[in-house]
């Protein structure tokens, strides 16, 4: 089975592209900069150059792909214009890439709380809402899936979490709601199994790990994971917002509003059972999260 994985070079990318190799799948990965790209040559992976806002470059790399892994993703506070760019046609564009091939199966990256309910609070959910369709509506064999926040050691916010914690005296609590992460090397299995699972086909699955917790919980177990006191404060979200909206003035947080009103849209939790029980993956408890990310080098 041939894959082609686009989004493959960023933080969650790597650890799905691993596994696949882990597997012996034969792997393409799409790359701005093939060149620059040594880990993926050692572990065997084809690359080809391209970008989501290329069309051509996408049907070149769809050449002979039997699956399509999409992995791209903006950060949350990016510019309206880039998701409608990136990830909204450069999904139509990959769909499109994908059909022309002859590709067989689509898997997504989507993200737990993009809904209809949710798809107009921020251009980030809105994108995802489009991509879904997209793919949902190709006609190829699809599987969707929607991760709450993905922690690991080598990326996503935890890293920047544990570093606060282990270095700065005070720490800030940002967000009421409640969130349940999820191991990046447990999606990148849901990712696997997902490609050989008959009973993926077709279906989107929420994922997230076995603990829930809100923001102020998790700052308590990174502390003590650590063996740090630290003075903690809840961020009031009066003075929270003020501050995006002050942001939004400025070029490099043009969309710090947005991601203010996505933390605090509803809680980002979801049933796992039905995704642990179609694909036989049991994620990892939060504890067991934060010992391998705080563990020394």
């Amino acid at each position: 089975m041939s894959v082609l994985v686009v989004g493959g070079t960023g933080f969650v990318g790597g650890h799905v592209v691993h596994a696949f190799r882990a597997e012996d799948m034969p792997v393409r990965v799409l790359a701005r900069r093939p060149e620059k790209q040594e880990r993926f040559k050692s572990w065997g992976c084809e690359l080809v150059q391209g970008d989501m806002t290329d069309a051509e470059s996408l049907r070149r790399a769809a050449e002979g792909a039997e699956t399509v892994v999409h992995l791209v993703a903006l950060p949350p506070f990016s510019k309206p214009d880039a998701f409608r760019r990136v990830m909204e046609q450069g999904t139509r564009d990959l769909v499109g890439a994908a059909k022309e091939a002859g590709v067989k199966r689509f898997v997504l990256m989507s993200a737990l709380g993009a809904s209809e309910r949710s798809k107009d609070l921020a251009p980030y959910y809105h994108a995802k809402w489009v991509e879904e369709h997209e793919v949902a509506g190709s006609g190829i064999e699809h599987t969707i899936f929607r991760p709450s926040f993905i922690f690991g050691r080598d990326g996503g916010m935890l890293p920047g979490l544990v570093w606060l914690v282990r270095y700065s005296p005070v720490t800030p609590v940002v967000g009421t709601k409640r969130l349940q992460p999820i191991w990046v090397e447990d999606v990148a299995a849901f990712f696997t199994k997902a490609l050989s699972t008959p009973a993926a086909v077709n279906e989107t699955f929420e994922l997230g790990g076995p603990d829930v917790v809100t923001f102020a919980e998790l700052n308590e177990r990174i502390r003590r994971a650590l063996d740090k006191k630290r003075l903690a404060f809840q961020m009031p979200t009066g003075l929270l917002k003020a501050g995006a909206a002050l942001g939004s003035l400025l070029p490099p947080l043009r969309g710090a509003r947005d991601g203010v009103a996505m933390l605090e849209f509803e809680d980002n939790v979801t049933d796992i059972g039905p995704a642990v029980e179609a694909l036989g993956v049991k994620p990892i408890g939060l504890d067991e999260m934060l010992r391998r990310a705080t563990a020394r080098s």
